[in-house]
């Protein structure tokens, strides 16, 4: 559903040709093989010192987010997304918890548990101040953005996406720990982002700065959450290589 709504508006997805009668089965363009993860693998192998192509294939990635978010929403019938229509405080305070009991407890550090309860609350709310009537990806990454021939980004894995805020997913592309993009790097992409939202809603930079400022740091707790269980709990090397860059 999402595919065909996406599509039908002009957004760069990947068009789905035919589905079998019982839905489970179904034709959609093959993208290739090459992720904008994979393109730019030699700047984040340096330790984030990306060449001028590779910081191009980031602008076009980003400049293309808010017409997803915006225009992708629009006539969307939310309750089709799965398994929730949209990101309310009841998902923040399962992230924020996610990451007390699978990261925070693990680690041994002492803590005022009934304060920090009145913390996540306080910030659940916060986060969800306001209306939200954007289309959140959930998964906005650069393994989840196929380049076609021309180095053209589409996007692939939206399919836990649901009602919400925009800030959401541009934090969850700009601070990718394995990343390593720059301060400066991140302020330019940001300034792409911002220059292309305001062709579909007027924006106050400094309110959405301040806004996004919070969805970097609810991010980066629901990462270390899950780096905690896939590491800690399940023994996987790359997430538990992956705790430091995230902290």
């Amino acid at each position: 559903y999402l595919a065909n709504s996406f599509y039908n508006k002009g957004l760069s997805v990947p068009n789905v040709y035919a589905v079998s009668d019982d839905g489970l089965r179904y034709l959609q363009k093959d993208l290739g093989s090459q992720s904008l993860f994979d393109a730019i693998a030699d700047g984040r192998s340096k330790g984030g010192h990306y060449s001028e192509d590779e910081k191009e294939l980031l602008r076009r990635t980003i400049s293309q987010l808010p017409q997803l978010q915006v225009v992708g929403a629009e006539n969307l019938d939310f309750s089709k997304c799965y398994p929730q229509p949209q990101m309310d405080e009841m998902n923040v305070m399962f992230d924020l918890n996610y990451f007390k009991y699978c990261f925070l407890k693990t680690t041994g550090i002492d803590f005022h548990e009934l304060r920090l309860e009145e913390d996540f609350r306080w910030f659940a709310n916060d986060l969800m101040d306001g209306t939200h009537d954007t289309f959140l990806y959930r998964d906005f990454q650069a393994r989840n953005v196929m380049l076609d021939s021309n180095g053209m980004p589409y996007f692939i894995d939206f399919q836990g996406g649901r009602k919400g805020p925009l800030e959401y997913d541009l934090a969850s592309f700009l601070w990718q720990a394995s990343a390593h993009y720059s301060k400066e790097l991140r302020e330019e992409l940001i300034g792409v982002y911002l220059t292309s939202l305001k062709n579909y809603r007027n924006v106050n930079e400094a309110e959405f700065r301040n806004r996004l400022n919070k969805f970097v740091l609810f991010r980066t707790l629901q990462v270390l959450g899950a780096y905690g269980f896939r590491g800690y709990f399940e023994k996987k090397k790359h997430f538990i290589d992956s705790i430091p860059p995230a902290i």
